[in-house]
């Protein structure tokens, strides 16, 4: 293993631990001495790296510290692509321009071999025209992502699978992006519970200037939670359930 493979895996194992790692620890894992580990600390260090190093404790690398982007492997670039092209495919304009743009600025620093790699690499996902949303549906996917941002109550005008349309407010804590369907994931205020709704049946939507009483993330974890429990349910009946139901599931909401 080259030194500046040896660098940048000893950066990537530090940022995965947020509390100090040993010497000891970071040395066997990467197969070298302690001397080794300690001099390309200092050689981190010298690179801006801000690693903090306390004696019987171990190593933490504080925020902030860029990898420059050459340091990134051929198939890592590769599945960033990969990433890119899928969503562009399948999200709304403004976030499909931002994968693409992505891309383009990793292309742009990527020494002609590796770049001319990325093109031809032959890697490619299934574009059908019927996976992107339609124009209504782009729309509102931009305006559930604000709303999520700043945490704002969401007011809708819902289509169930029985085509029944209803009135909702709610608070959406997460969006999902499967092969064929967008799917929200919100506490809604007429239920009292989380709730599942596909964007493509969101017939009207309007951001609130409310915010919702609870942190988003904490609406989260509870649906997380309550998920699990569900998941736990079914598999101890010798069942199987997706996190979230199916395009068939006549449970949506």
């Amino acid at each position: 293993m080259s030194r500046t493979q040896r660098l940048f895996d000893l950066l990537q194992i530090l940022r995965r631990h947020r509390y100090p790692v040993s010497g000891e620890f970071l040395a066997q894992e990467l197969g070298i001495s302690l001397r080794t580990l300690y001099r390309d600390m200092g050689e981190l260090r010298a690179q801006g790296a801000d690693i903090e190093a306390e004696a019987g404790v171990g190593f933490v690398l504080r925020p902030g510290f860029m990898l420059p982007p050459l340091m990134l492997s051929l198939e890592e670039i590769e599945a960033l692509a990969l990433g890119a092209q899928w969503v562009a495919g399948r999200v709304d304009k403004s976030l499909s321009a931002a994968a693409t743009n992505a891309l383009a600025k990793i292309s742009a620093v990527l020494p002609e071999d590796v770049r001319d790699g990325l093109q031809t690499s032959g890697l490619m996902v299934s574009n059908w025209k019927e996976l992107a949303p339609s124009e209504q549906e782009d729309k509102h996917l931009a305006m559930i992502r604000q709303a999520m941002r700043h945490e704002r109550k969401l007011d809708i005008l819902y289509s169930d699978v029985n085509e029944v349309v209803t009135n909702r407010v709610i608070w959406p804590v997460a969006l999902g992006f499967w092969e064929r369907a967008r799917v929200l994931v919100a506490w809604c205020e007429t239920r009292s519970n989380f709730r599942h709704f596909r964007s493509d049946r969101i017939q009207s939507l309007t951001v609130g200037t409310e915010r919702y009483p609870r942190r988003r993330l904490s609406l989260l974890k509870d649906w997380r939670d309550e998920e699990a429990c569900t998941q736990a349910k079914w598999d101890t009946r010798g069942g199987g359930r997706e996190p979230m139901p199916d395009a068939a599931d006549k449970s949506w909401h």
